[in-house]
């Protein structure tokens, strides 16, 4: 699927986010309030820091946000395994993984 088309980049991205909301799912939402809406996806953490991802539909990128820095994560190329990442190399599932234990020392399995 070619990720520069713009209905296989909505349908690849829109599908990565709700990968994420869907394995966030059973975690306590006293820890983590999970809310999305058309292309984004907003985790509210009990320290009081929201990390928010969304699809960027003009760039191909998803985009995330949290604390006071900013990813870019470019589709994956041939093979869906090898994950949405920044041009220095960080990988999507890793990044929000990352910082939810960071900020609130929770394991999440991404």
């Amino acid at each position: 699927m070619d990720p520069r088309d713009e209905a296989n980049f909505d349908h690849i991205g829109r599908a990565e986010l709700a990968y994420i909301e869907e394995k966030l799912a059973d975690v306590d939402p006293d820890d983590v309030e999970i809310s999305s809406s058309d292309g984004m996806l907003t985790l509210a953490l009990r320290d009081g820091v929201r990390i928010v991802i969304n699809t960027h539909r003009a760039a191909r990128q998803i985009w995330m946000a949290a604390v006071a820095s900013a990813w870019h994560f470019d589709p994956p190329r041939g093979d869906a395994a090898g994950g949405w990442r920044t041009a220095a190399g960080d990988e999507l599932r890793a990044t929000v993984k990352s910082v939810i234990q960071e900020r609130i020392g929770l394991s999440v399995d991404l």
